[in-house]
């Protein structure tokens, strides 16, 4: 009788573990935690779900295949399982796991992918693909699968020329993941200037050696999960998204657009440090290389690894060949650092590097000046901000309330603030500034009401409540202005605080 093989650590305490480490977002430890545990218990069918779910996150191909034969044992296996079976075969090549993860497919709500997916693997048997394409009949959402890739595999099978697909896909304004797949199949044959144009994103390297590829199964099957995936990534169900993703890159590991997909995926439910490693796996020497980079600045952040995204924010801005999406990126990190003199300049050469610069550029540009201590020049920038977006309360309420606060042309500043008001009537803050200019100009008693309602709509806002404590202060209402400085102390940082200490002490 052959000895039971018994997992080295109890089920239970890597189970209990492993739900701790999913809660926190560390995905690796729930993989292993996880694993673990279904090594004690094997035919447990929610473990197997919850360590389905954590293998996708962290990319734990073994355990997700593990978890994957225990669900579909037990018939509870959610409707992505048979995308890993299919993502897998479609790597190997293994045509027959191809065509039995398609007929498992065929009879779920992912059926819409399967006439695409049928005819790709036509193409790589050498066979008609039409018969498959049509197959898509007058369902909307995959006869429009189907067309797309009708023009990706007639790219890939060389019948039909750069500048017609090209058309045809801007004709039927295809979605953008069709295009950088066409753009890709285009770059590998040399045509770059096509692919460029097919390409939206600027900081995308289309040349041949960055962008281009050989088609393949892989290939095909890859763009269109990507394809599904990108669709859904602003509302659809997280899981769907997150598998989606993880089978692209696992079908076509060269798939980089899938990695920066997934990244997004998995950001939305705050798996920083799951985003991160998912970009770990772009290649630096392709094409979506530095898309990755600017990405990866905001996940860093998001994580609390500041230092990490400043530092990696400066390689890119003093590179040779820096955008001004390069520069925009450092100078934000330079605020969220506190640095608003240091990310003056940045935000100056964004102004100047792009002559369609919006309104928005000018109104950071103002207001590091204005942090910085330099209001002449702050005022400057952001009434250019108030000239170019005239309807956008954000650039009225600043240059308004920075007007207000130096005394400069109160009236003048009194009518930016009504009208960033009535354009923006439930924003708190918009509605504190008025009140507080009308304070400034002597008018407490009209001032009142507005900063009273400014506190209800943003209760933890330290400047608000400072704000209203000063107005019931003024009023002879002492007991309620020491009450709001209170409020304001609560949440203040140390600059607030070194203005509400004293009043407190009144």
């Amino acid at each position: 009788m052959a000895a039971t093989v018994r997992p080295a650590t109890p089920p239970l305490p890597a189970y209990l573990a492993a739900r701790v480490a999913a809660a926190e977002g560390r995905s690796a430890e729930a993989a292993s935690g996880y694993a673990i545990a279904l090594a004690g218990w094997p035919d447990d069918p929610a473990l197997a779900v919850r360590a389905y779910r954590e293998a996708m996150i962290s990319g734990d191909e073994a355990l997700a295949l593990r978890s994957a034969q225990v669900m579909k044992a037990e018939q509870v296996a959610p409707l992505d399982v048979a995308l890993l079976d299919l993502a897998i075969a479609a790597r190997k090549r293994d045509l027959g796991g191809v065509d039995a993860a398609i007929a498992r497919i065929d009879q779920g709500a992912l059926a819409i992918l399967s006439p695409a997916l049928k005819a790709w693997v036509a193409w790589d048997r050498g066979q008609p693909v039409e018969p498959a394409l049509d197959s898509a009949g007058k369902e909307p959402v995959a006869r429009r699968l189907a067309d797309e890739h009708r023009v990706l595999i007639a790219l890939a099978g060389k019948r039909m020329d750069h500048a017609a697909a090209r058309l045809l896909l801007e004709t039927m304004r295809a979605a953008p993941d069709t295009r950088i797949g066409a753009a890709e199949l285009m770059a590998g044959r040399g045509d770059v200037a096509d692919a460029r144009a097919l390409m939206a994103d600027p900081l995308v390297v289309a040349t041949r050696k960055a962008l281009g590829v050989k088609p393949s199964l892989g290939f095909g099957i890859s763009q269109l999960l990507v394809r599904v995936g990108g669709e859904l990534a602003s509302d659809g169900p997280r899981p769907l998204v997150i598998a989606l993703a993880r089978t692209a890159a696992i079908a076509d590991p060269g798939n980089d657009r899938a990695r920066l997909l997934l990244a997004q995926a998995l950001s939305k439910d705050e798996a920083w440090t799951a985003a991160i490693a998912a970009l770990d796996g772009i290649d630096p020497r392709r094409a979506f290389a530095h898309r990755a980079d600017i990405v990866r600045i905001g996940l860093l952040q998001a994580a609390g690894r500041d230092g990490e995204a400043l530092m990696l924010a400066q390689r890119l801005a003093v590179a040779p060949g820096a955008s001004v999406e390069d520069w925009q990126v450092y100078a934000d990190q330079l605020i969220a650092a506190k640095r608003p003199a240091d990310a003056v300049p940045w935000y100056e050469r964004v102004t100047r590097g792009d002559p369609a610069v919006p309104w928005a550029a000018w109104l950071q540009y103002g207001g590091a000046l204005d942090q910085a201590g330099r209001a002449e020049e702050a005022d400057a920038a952001l009434a250019r901000a108030v000239a170019l977006g005239p309807d956008q309360p954000l650039a009225l309420n600043y240059l308004g309330y920075a007007r207000v606060e130096r005394g400069y042309d109160v009236p003048g500043a009194l009518a930016l603030l009504e009208k960033a008001s009535k354009l923006a009537p439930d924003d708190a803050s918009i509605t504190d500034s008025l009140g507080w200019a009308y304070y400034k100009a002597g008018q407490t008693a009209r001032a009142l009401p507005l900063v009273e309602r400014a506190v209800v709509g943003e209760p933890a806002n330290s400047e608000i409540n400072d704000h209203l404590g000063d107005i019931y202060w003024a009023l002879g209402r002492h007991y309620e202005a020491r009450y709001a400085w209170r409020a304001a102390a609560l949440t203040a940082d140390e600059a607030q605080m070194a203005e509400i200490t004293p009043k407190l002490s009144r």
